[in-house]
């Protein structure tokens, strides 16, 4: 049996970032991977789409997609080459709270600690159909050689909304189908509305409010399944530790990401990343790893896991921090809303991208010392997500309207769209 201070098991952005974090505060970590280190982010997410989204053509974005993943993959294992860090190749599953046993080695490790980070998958829906060879999720919709004349994406939420966006582009005829009322359910409704309706013009088809009940009705050379993501929990043998799954599927855990929710035993097992279901980003995955390991350490930290920000990387671009005003209105909070368009900025004129508009929620001034304090920001439009970005930094200061009025903003760039908001 070999022994180590810290087990992680998964090494995409949550994993690799646990271990390099872990690493260097002189943690001894073994990091177990099963697939292509980096996750499904690097190899077959984010980044992969982000390089269609950047590229002019379907066969420039498979040229680059084929460049820009091993550039990446190999900063990941230079990552993990740190001494400290022992990577097996190898896929884990528990045997107790502190053992796990690689596959199909069959060889045992004990941790101190153990940290999971297995990631998500794909979440298919069980239509009559679904076995269609047409059908494919978006590992199989980056695999394929040709760009197909008929593109129909079931689900209208970041995945389908980035793909159909992108592959209209491309040349594609694009259908989108979703159950719900409006696209991506996460974004204030009337920014995701807004931004459909700038799609539908440039000429996506969009059938809100409708059910798929048969694969064979689909009209499309390719579906792509967009229907979320589910945590990825098989083959872990969770059941050594008697863990109960959440009704999605994901692994409980409190605010320190242990699964000592459940019972004290598990006070050295963590989870973290999409596979604890509660905030399904990459980013959030790596600013959970390093809380878990700063929990592990004894240290404090001061992450504001209460403010994550968001993007949709279609064409405009769309971001969101904070609760939508629906959400703001649910919770029976008071605020005030600031708007502020693109087509008003000189940087967007230029730059011939008009097209947007941003929501500033802030609490109103009848609300005493707190009056004027930020509540979130929903926008759509170029550079949406650096200017939302701008907008999570100031509000972990808790900063205020007044405050931000006094800040200086280069000008001419896109960044006086917020400014403006408050002027």
């Amino acid at each position: 049996m070999s022994e180590t201070d810290l087990i992680i098991i998964g090494a995409g952005p949550g994993g690799y970032r646990a271990a390099e974090y872990a690493a260097k505060q002189g943690l001894k970590v073994t990091i177990f991977e099963g697939d292509e280190v980096g996750g499904t982010c690097l190899n077959v997410g984010c980044i992969p789409t982000k390089t269609y989204v950047h590229s002019t053509s379907f066969a420039e974005a498979r040229e680059r997609m084929a460049t820009v993943i091993p550039q990446l993959r190999a900063g990941v294992k230079g990552i993990l080459s740190h001494p400290n860090i022992t990577l097996v190749r190898e896929k884990a599953s528990f045997v107790d709270s502190n053992t796990v046993e690689a596959s199909p080695s069959g060889e045992v490790w004990r941790g101190v600690n153990i940290i999971i980070a297995t990631g998500s998958e794909t979440k298919w829906l069980p239509i009559k159909g679904i076995d269609d060879p047409r059908v494919v999720d978006s590992t199989g919709l980056l695999n394929l050689e040709t760009l197909p004349k008929r593109l129909a994406i079931i689900g209208a939420g970041v995945i389908g909304m980035e793909f159909a966006s992108v592959f209209h582009r491309f040349g594609s005829e694009v259908t989108v189908i979703e159950y719900l009322k409006e696209c991506l359910p996460a974004l204030d409704c009337d920014i995701a509305k807004r931004l459909r309706k700038y799609l539908e013009k440039q000429g996506i088809t969009f059938k809100m409010k409708t059910a798929v009940e048969n694969i064979a009705d689909i009209n499309a050379d390719v579906i792509l399944m967009a229907t979320g993501r589910k945590p990825r929990t098989e083959g872990l043998n969770l059941e050594a530790l008697g863990v109960t799954l959440t009704p999605q599927g994901a692994i409980p855990v409190d605010d320190n990401y242990q699964l000592s929710i459940l019972n004290s035993q598990f006070n050295g097992v963590y989870a973290i990343g999409d596979v604890n279901g509660r905030q399904m980003l990459a980013h959030a995955a790596e600013m959970q790893a390093v809380h878990a390991v700063n929990h592990i350490l004894g240290k404090q930290d001061n992450i504001r896991f209460d403010i994550m920000p968001a993007a949709i990387f279609t064409t405009p671009e769309a971001a969101c921090v904070g609760p939508t005003e629906d959400q703001l209105k649910e919770q029976g909070i008071a605020y005030e809303c600031r708007k502020s368009f693109w087509r008003a900025n000189g940087k967007a004129l230029a730059m011939d991208e008009t097209e947007g508009m941003l929501k500033l929620f802030v609490t109103p001034p009848s609300e005493g010392q707190g009056g004027g304090l930020i509540l979130g920001c929903h926008a759509y439009g170029a550079h949406a997500a650096d200017i939302v970005q701008e907008v999570s930094v100031l509000m972990c200061r808790d900063t205020t309207v007044s405050q931000l009025r006094d800040m200086v903003h280069i000008h001419p760039t896109l960044s006086e769209i917020l400014k403006n908001a408050v002027d």
